[in-house]
């Protein structure tokens, strides 16, 4: 069960280091291994992927990811299954679920609501669902405790960004980038002055992702954001490497974890 996920992924950012947010889609390579690579290494948030057939905010290394995924017949209660596992293994380390609609709400946004609080699960983030479409799933993952974590992008203007915060919780996620996954990264000056106008309007703590391959590029973020988020180039290790792969996402999220633990922060 869901004991309170919010301080889960609350105390995930209130540590006195930004937090180091890593993605690997469920199903992919020994998922379960991977999961406690990514621990083992340092991470502070998990991002889980729910592969989908069209995943249209995903670069190459992602969409290879789910097909690999659904190849192998990878439903969403063997998602939950991963997720509940990984609750059972790491009672304290936040859990979120990142994915499309259709595979959460298909069978009612309550059922999954209560499948995932059920799992562990701490946050979701419904790539494809925004704000407008809220009610389709955020009030049932709500009322099951679970935070209904918002993107938002340099292309989110300020008449806008109230709407995207309504109803927010866990984290913000500030995509970097216009584009999809893992193709490209903004410059430091860019996210500098993002950030500082998202966190005007929030009291979120504000994660920064997509494009983000080395722990050069996560420090340089890190000295800007709360949270740095790391997803393709991980992908990318466990379609390289297959079973072997924890070994090596591990030794790449302790690079990465020890360069945002201690990025130094820049001056406001």
């Amino acid at each position: 069960m869901n004991d309170n996920p919010a301080n889960r992924l609350s105390n995930a950012f209130a540590k006195a280091h930004p937090a180091l947010v890593c993605f690997v889609t469920a199903g992919d390579g020994d998922t379960d291994a991977n999961l406690d690579a990514l621990v083992a290494g340092g991470a502070d948030v998990i991002e889980l992927g729910m592969p989908f057939t069209d995943p249209m905010a995903d670069g190459p290394a992602i969409q290879a990811a789910n097909l690999r995924s659904l190849g192998k017949g990878t439903t969403t209660a063997d998602v939950l299954a991963i997720a509940t596992r990984f609750r059972a293994r790491h009672p304290d380390v936040p859990l979120v679920l990142m994915g499309y609609a259709n595979p959460m709400v298909r069978r009612g946004p309550e059922w999954f609501a209560s499948a995932a609080a059920d799992a562990g699960v701490d946050g979701v983030i419904c790539v494809d669902l925004g704000p407008e479409e809220d009610e389709d799933l955020g009030p049932a993952l709500r009322d099951a405790g679970i935070a209904v974590i918002r993107l938002a992008t340099p292309t989110t203007h300020d008449a806008r960004l109230p709407q995207v915060l309504e109803g927010a919780g866990g984290f913000l996620y500030y995509v970097s980038v216009a584009g999809i996954t893992g193709k490209q990264q903004a410059a430091s000056g860019s996210i500098a002055e993002a950030v500082a106008r998202l966190k005007a309007q929030t009291d979120l703590p504000v994660a920064v992702g997509f494009g983000v391959r080395t722990p050069e590029q996560a420090a340089d973020i890190a000295a800007h954001a709360d949270g740095v988020v790391v997803g393709s180039a991980l992908v990318e290790l466990v379609g390289e490497h297959g079973e072997n792969a924890p070994d090596r996402l591990r030794e790449a999220v302790s690079a990465l974890a020890k360069a945002v633990h201690s990025a130094e922060r820049a001056q406001p």
